[in-house]
């Protein structure tokens, strides 16, 4: 069977992507493969549902052109095709005076990402808008919101397949092969999968935490490995979630490339608390008991991680022992809102990142796309890509249809 664009994942920037090309040409004959039974069953069906603002990244980087385009896509998209969303804003908090230059810091970048209506705010206005959070010194962001990314996924699969476009589920992805067969700028790629052979001009690689297993099938020296980072929540009671109204993010560490634990208001009015990141033993591994002897090998004996590991041993060791103590996880809670107990949280599902780290121990902090004649590979694409991915989906799609 032959196929203009084969794409590889059915998560959210997959969907996006074959959405945004089909939009453009929708003469393309083209096909998405998942391994799952359904649709954004990993990083995208797994994480806590925000709609980021864009804040956070380096101007001019890959993230913030695009969460900042894909913001607006995003909404554009929800709004015409009638999906839920909830535009509540958040405060990011500064909960010692010590954190206050980087709060300066974060809140400089939004202004240089062209972010309007950001609001630097005292106690009493943190308290004005979450009256039970402890802090000195806070932001407002107006632009943050609330989204179920699986419901935005359902109704890309199904304008997929209204314009003419393919998904095969529980459909593994083997080898991808390139021969020296050209066309024009085309080199046609044989996909194997477990149930077939494809022939396409392009594949486009959006596998998630196994991005670079795919990268490497046409591409064995992509000096890239993703590593798994577990994310793990609870839920607040649901008759303590008054102590949260919409969203309440402490200062980042910036020597660690995550966002630190916070409460998270839901689309569907639950209140998640969390994540802190592990080291997952399975780049699946949602659960604490999830091992897979050979991956954790894997990841144990790069050389970038083992140079992350040096880099980072302290946060790590914090971040490992929040996972197997609730009491160090809810004392970290407490750091914004000194109300919440121990007895207030209830276990939820776990996310896994997958963190694209290079073999000098760099964790890439950038979106990041390998490609060469007959193959694009979207090789990091962490958060914001679920907000991004519109915009993620875009710029591909330009690139591919350079091709085809």
């Amino acid at each position: 069977m032959k196929y203009d664009i084969v794409i590889v994942g059915g998560g959210i920037v997959g969907l996006a992507t074959a959405y945004q090309l089909l939009l453009t040409r929708p003469s393309l004959k083209l096909l998405i493969i998942e391994k799952e039974n359904s649709i954004a069953r990993h990083q995208t069906g797994n994480n806590s549902g925000v709609i980021h603002s864009g804040i956070y990244y380096k101007p001019k980087s890959l993230k913030a052109i695009n969460c900042i385009r894909g913001y607006e896509m995003l909404l554009e998209f929800c709004e015409k095709e009638g999906v839920s969303f909830d535009k509540c804003g958040k405060v990011i908090v500064a909960t010692k005076k010590e954190e206050i230059p980087a709060l300066q810091n974060i809140y400089e970048r939004g202004i240089k990402n062209g972010l309007s209506g950001l609001k630097k705010i005292g106690k009493e206005e943190i308290a004005e808008h979450e009256p039970h959070v402890k802090g000195v010194e806070g932001i407002f962001v107006p632009q943050t919101g609330i989204i179920d990314y699986k419901a935005v996924c359902q109704k890309l699969a199904q304008k997929i397949q209204e314009l003419g476009g393919y998904i095969h589920l529980s459909e593994k992805v083997m080898n991808i092969k390139l021969n020296d067969e050209t066309q024009g700028n085309s080199t046609f790629a044989k996909v194997i999968t477990s149930k077939s052979e494809y022939q396409t001009t392009l594949v486009v690689n959006c596998a998630g935490l196994y991005s670079d297993k795919v990268t490497k099938m046409t591409m064995p020296d992509a000096p890239i490995k993703i590593i798994p980072f577990r994310g793990e929540y609870y839920k607040l009671v649901p008759e303590k979630r008054y102590l949260v109204k919409n969203l309440i993010y402490p200062v980042p560490d910036p020597n660690f490339p995550f966002l630190g634990v916070h409460f998270t208001r839901m689309i569907n009015g639950e209140v998640e608390a969390g994540p802190n990141a592990v080291l997952a033993y399975k780049r699946e591994g949602y659960k604490k008991t999830d091992i897979s002897v050979s991956e954790l090998l894997e990841t144990l004996t790069f050389s970038g991680f083992q140079k992350v590991a040096f880099k980072y041993w302290k946060t790590g060791l914090g971040e490992i022992h929040r996972s197997y103590s609730k009491n160090a996880f809810t004392k970290a809670l407490q750091e914004l809102i000194p109300e919440v107990e121990k007895e207030d949280l209830v276990t939820a599902d776990a996310g896994v990142r997958a963190q694209a780290c290079d073999k000098d121990g760099g964790l890439l902090d950038d979106f990041k796309i390998l490609e060469k004649q007959g193959v694009i590979n979207v090789v990091n694409a962490p958060s914001p890509a679920a907000t991004s991915s519109l915009s993620i989906g875009k710029t591909i799609s330009e690139m591919a249809l350079a091709r085809v």
